[in-house]
């Protein structure tokens, strides 16, 4: 390559707010700015931002804020002012990680100044839509808008192949390119020493299973079906320990369930975790980690799990379980609190089978975020000489 690419890297949310495509975009800017190229992040503002932590320039436009336990704002990017501070910045390409106000944002700076673009959709937003917006034309007005601006990228990228089936149904007939997310974490082997310190913390026996689950703390990502399978354990007479690694926006509710069940001395909360030796230490005390959602379009965790050699247990044939041969690289089930509970039993009279699987995750399923980038930069060019050659 010639020259270093200067490309600005998009998207709805940044630190603060922690969600999985806000990980993604801070990997993406680390790992290019360390050697690749130049990056810069571009996101609307938000009222807690500490964007001097980071060590390359994060460019916040306009935003309005509303309240929620995760602090998101809304992107506003519509003043022509910050149309041209894009623009000044020469930028070789544009990539936006929402289709939503930053990608809109892009749509209106590549109508002044022809810039290439990429967009990585991460998210079933047919999944909010449905759930949270009021009247048919309301979400009629959103399918079009999302649709809108994903034709406006020069390419489309997916995390994996399921995700494809989510642009189908807001209505995306173009190609895409499968462009899969890297791990937060190394290779780690969590020691007996730290394990042990873990386990005193909260008093877990040392003889018992321990499960965990991390992600945000929602509904839709069937945490209703792990403590229902819990709840069904525990009736039956075993003794096990959960870890609730998160937090978000039905955390009362999900604490409130889990009591409800009867479940209150054997669930362990967290609560917001970002130190990731705390996190790695949390999957490595853990046999397994229940991950049932079918909403997730790759499972990040899936990932930060099998770096620790802890495998999981997902739904067979979400987007989270692509790629995981069942009793080889992870576990599947069905997509119930009874397949759950049935399939944790068999695994926990089999702790040699559950080693075995995490150890070939660790191997077979793990992928840097060195690589990830890495591959993704490589496109770049080719989605660069690609416009080029039609203008």
């Amino acid at each position: 390559m010639d020259k270093l690419l200067n490309i600005g890297i998009g998207s709805d949310a940044f630190p603060p707010t922690t969600d999985g495509v806000c990980k993604v975009i801070l990997n993406y800017a680390e790992q290019i700015n360390n050697g690749l190229g130049k990056a810069t992040v571009i996101v609307p503002k938000n009222r807690n931002q500490l964007d001097y932590k980071y060590n390359y320039e994060i460019f916040r436009y306009k935003s309005w804020w509303f309240p929620s336990n995760e602090g998101y704002t809304i992107g506003w990017p519509f003043k022509d002012e910050l149309h041209q501070e894009i623009i000044r910045r020469n930028f070789d390409l544009l990539h936006s990680h929402c289709p939503l106000a930053t990608s809109y944002y892009f749509r209106r700076v590549t109508a002044k100044k022809p810039i290439p673009t990429v967009l990585t959709y991460h998210t079933k937003y047919e999944y909010d839509f449905e759930k949270r917006l009021p009247t048919q034309p309301v979400k009629d007005f959103a399918y079009n808008f999302l649709l809108n601006n994903i034709n406006a990228a020069d390419e489309v990228w997916v995390t994996s192949e399921g995700t494809a089936d989510s642009l189908r149904k807001v209505g995306y007939t173009g190609d895409y390119i499968v462009m899969p997310n890297g791990c937060d974490f190394p290779v780690t082997n969590v020691s007996d020493e730290d394990i042990a310190i873990i386990k005193r913390k909260h008093n877990i026996p040392t003889d018992i299973p321990v499960f965990i689950y991390c992600g945000r703390m929602i509904w839709y990502k069937n945490i209703k079906l792990i403590l229902e399978a819990c709840a069904k354990l525990k009736n039956e007479g075993k003794d096990f320990r959960l870890i609730m690694l998160g937090f978000g926006a039905d955390e009362h509710a999900i604490r409130r369930y889990a009591r409800k069940l009867n479940l209150g001395d054997t669930v362990i909360w967290t609560g917001k975790l970002l130190d990731k030796n705390e996190i790695l230490g949390y999957y490595g005390i853990s046999d397994l980690l229940l991950f049932p959602s079918v909403f997730d379009t790759n499972g990040l965790v899936v990932r930060e799990a099998a770096a620790c050699a802890t495998p999981s247990l997902l739904v067979r044939g979400s987007c989270a379980a692509e790629g995981i041969d069942d009793c080889e690289t992870g576990f599947l089930c069905m997509e119930s609190a009874h397949s759950i509970a049935a399939t944790i039993e068999k695994l926990i009279e089999n702790k040699d089978l559950i080693k075995r699987v995490g150890k070939k995750a660790q191997t077979d399923i793990y992928i840097s975020w060195e690589d990830s980038v890495k591959k993704a930069f490589d496109r770049y060019q080719v989605v660069i000489d690609n416009f080029k050659s039609k203008q």
